[in-house]
């Protein structure tokens, strides 16, 4: 197989609406870093991209639901992501946005030109719409029943529990999540990509040409899709976020987000090469590229049959392959961000990498772990015992305490230097050794070619246990007594030293060269350590036996890693707990929010109303709720919060709308108390607030947190506040 003149390597856009968790590190970046780095050290041409995404539904969901707008939303989350990246050591070449300029006209070019060439096709169909916010429904803001596993919150345009790509009509029991109405059908014009004009060509392209080198689950679930008959898909959106559709006749359309989002890449690339004073068409124009994209598997459809339509009728090149990894669970249950059952990059950061004894060591622990049970082929499990036995048990016992060992013995006996090598001495053992470090690089080698980096993984910690055998078995610390005899038996003695921490100094200079594309980080301390450049990482140099000078002087040793104690692996798993029984308890309260407010309407249930707290007088009306414990109180965040600006809501009598200032942020609150206050009353009032209730939408508005009122004997609703004016954000106890 000849190598290709050049590499192109991209890792799906992450959306900009919000924390991405350590299923995503462990299913598109990390795995794609991986690769990147073992190029770069191959010294070929190589360009690394990503960026955010930042256009589809999701990010107006996400301004609603802050009570901000999508530019302060995609601002927020781009530069978040961008600093999580380069604290986990992910070496993007580029980190773009999908909201740049060159962006917007890369994607408008795309669409011109297939559209001038008769590639896409209009249709007028029928479509979902809600009547009560008069707006056409884009897939994610339909949510129905999955016709394939019954889940019954699956978008328009996916399954999330069991990653079934759907189409709205394919739902059971659509409703509207911006009224929870059941939408309507009306009548609007789209550009499509006619896909069943292509099966031929795509059942070709993937499941004959890739047959023997694509992953099983991908193929699959490709032929899953082209066996099912493929349809036209429409590429244009009635949306006001976006790419505009650069067409007169177009008004109020933007570009189909996964029409838009892969485009990225492409002008990323461009972003890319003006930064660097390079040409980024041969990245997507010359045959001699090999083009790979690392995704999830909820990405498979479109980054294998959608977008390699897309680059073919661009006369682009397609993608050589697409390693898509399988999901990640959390402690055998599944990530979830309503459920709050997750691990946020952010949070691993905060709580290892930030800390006074984290640093970069931390970050390639967490790479370590996640590549060793990276969901290659099945979904696999993340723990905190996992993690903690992984880094504990692997990194520092096998591969940290070889190095650590062979330093401090160097130090100990042969002066601080690399010693001598001795071939009139040699034994058995030191060949079988010298022949696993010759053997190592084709073998790593050829495990990250085919992308398989579990694998590859294990053979580097192998490799560094065969190093604590040998030291074992030679021992050189017990072959030391004999160098007080003198005479040729302490000379013996000395070769004997000698050859065993050469050929363990020379395995350590190896281990790093093979471990730099997975932990860089320790790679790079480890150079340190044996005082080489960097330049000594050059995959070429793997296998050898002459990377360390005879008589040059090394460094003292220092651990690579540290321990992971029995309390932090405690800590976070109580933690992942408690944000786990929050959540639920947030979820019971807003049914509870409902039921006391008297908000009957199914459109006007939402993230929080007005709890209204029953005077002592209505007591032969209201049930007295069963007793609790204080623990169960404990769970409730109240807040004092001063409402700064109020409007009713649209077709809803019952519902104000308030911007409440909580201090160290502002949030939008619906509450179903527009029959007992004004709009002009409210401003200004200071409100009890329910400040860890999970957001629920009212009337389309993502309403986030809940006010406290009593009813009284006549009915009225009074507000539940301090009695002095207090500062927005103040805790009650």
């Amino acid at each position: 197989m000849t190598t290709p003149k050049r590499y192109l390597i991209t890792s799906a856009l992450p959306y900009a609406n919000g924390h991405k968790h350590i299923g995503h590190l462990a299913g598109a970046y990390i795995p794609a870093d991986i690769y990147v780095r073992y190029l770069r050290a191959q010294g070929r041409d190589v360009v690394f991209v990503c960026g955010s995404d930042e256009h589809g539904t999701a990010i107006p969901i996400q301004a609603m639901k802050e009570g901000t707008t999508p530019q302060a939303i995609i601002d927020k989350y781009h530069a978040i992501m961008k600093e999580n990246f380069d604290d986990l050591s992910v070496s993007f070449d580029v980190y773009d946005r999908t909201s740049a300029p060159v962006h917007h006209e890369t994607a408008s070019e795309f669409f011109t030109y297939l559209n001038d060439r008769g590639e896409l096709i209009v249709k007028e169909s029928e479509q979902y719409y809600d009547e009560a916010t008069a707006t056409f429904l884009a897939d994610r803001y339909i949510k129905g029943t999955c016709p394939n596993c019954g889940f019954t919150g699956a978008y328009g345009d996916q399954c999330e529990k069991c990653g079934t790509a759907l189409s709205p009509d394919e739902l059971i029991n659509p409703v509207s999540t911006l009224s929870g109405n059941p939408p309507v059908k009306r009548a609007t014009k789209h550009w499509y990509l006619p896909l069943d004009k292509y099966e031929g060509w795509l059942r070709e392209y993937i499941l004959e040409g890739h047959k023997d080198d694509w992953r099983a689950s991908v193929l699959g679930q490709c032929k899953s899709w082209i066996d099912a008959g493929l349809q036209p898909r429409a590429v244009t959106r009635d949306l006001d976020w976006g790419v505009k559709v650069p067409l007169a006749d177009a008004e109020g359309k933007v570009l189909y987000v996964w029409f838009d989002a892969p485009i990225g890449y492409i002008s990323a690339t461009k972003t890319w090469a003006q930064r660097e004073g390079k040409d980024w068409k041969p990245y997507w124009q010359d045959k001699d590229t090999k083009l790979v994209h690392f995704i999830g598997k909820d990405n498979i459809v479109f980054h294998c049959i959608i977008f390699p339509l897309m680059l073919k009728l661009h006369d682009y090149i397609v993608p050589d392959n697409v390693p898509a990894n399988e999901f990640l669970n959390l402690e055998g249950d599944k990530m979830s961000t309503s459920r709050a059952w997750k691990l946020d990059m952010q949070d691993y950061i905060d709580d290892f990498i930030k800390k006074a004894n984290g640093g970069p060591a931390l970050a390639d622990c967490l790479r370590y772990y996640l590549t060793s049970i990276a969901p290659e082929t099945k979904d696999s499990d993340f723990t905190w015992k996992g993690f903690q036995d992984a880094v504990n048990g692997e990194l520092l016992n096998k591969f940290g305490n070889f190095l650590n060992r062979t330093l401090v013995l160097m130090h100990k006996l042969t002066g601080g230097k690399v010693p001598k090598w001795h071939a009139d001495i040699v034994t058995e053992r030191d060949n079988n050794l010298i022949k696993e470090i010759q053997n190592s690089k084709a073998k790593v080698e050829h495990l990250l070619e085919e992308y398989k980096f579990r694998d590859a993984l294990s053979e580097v910690i192998a490799l560094s246990s065969l190093g604590n055998v040998y030291l074992q078995e030679c021992a050189p610390w017990s072959v030391a007594k004999k160098l007080a005899e003198g005479g040729s038996v302490a000379e013996t003695a000395q070769k004997e030293i000698d050859n065993c921490l050469h050929l363990s100094l020379q395995l350590s200079a190896n281990l790093a060269i093979l471990i730099n594309p997975f932990l860089p980080n320790t790679a790079r301390k480890m150079c340190h350590l044996m005082k080489v450049v960097d330049g000594m990482l050059e995959w070429k140099n793997a296998g050898s036996l002459k990377l360390l000078s005879v008589g040059y002087s090394l460094r003292a040793p220092e651990l690579l890693f540290r321990k992971i104690e029995d309390e932090e692996v405690a800590y976070q798993v109580e933690k992942l707990k408690a944000g786990m029984e929050a959540s639920k308890a947030a979820q019971e309260a807003a049914i509870v929010s409902r039921e006391a407010s008297g908000v009957s309407d199914a459109s006007d249930i939402g993230a929080s109303t007005a709890l209204s707290v029953t005077s002592a007088a209505t007591t032969t009306v209201a049930e007295t709720k069963s007793e609790i414990v204080y623990d169960d109180f404990a769970k409730i965040d109240l807040r004092i919060g001063t409402v700064t600006a109020c409007e009713k809501v649209p077709k809803a009598d019952k519902l104000l709308q308030l911007t409440v200032d909580m201090g160290s942020e502002v949030r939008t609150i619906v509450s179903g108390i527009a029959q007992h206050f004004s709009v002009e009353e409210m401003i200004g009032k200071q409100v009890l607030v329910v400040a860890n209730l999970a957001p629920r939408k009212m009337r389309g508005i993502e309403s986030q947190g809940m006010i406290l009122t009593a009813e009284q004997p006549d009915g009225r609703l009074i507000l539940v506040g301090p009695n002095d004016r207090t500062e927005p954000g103040s805790g009650v106890r």
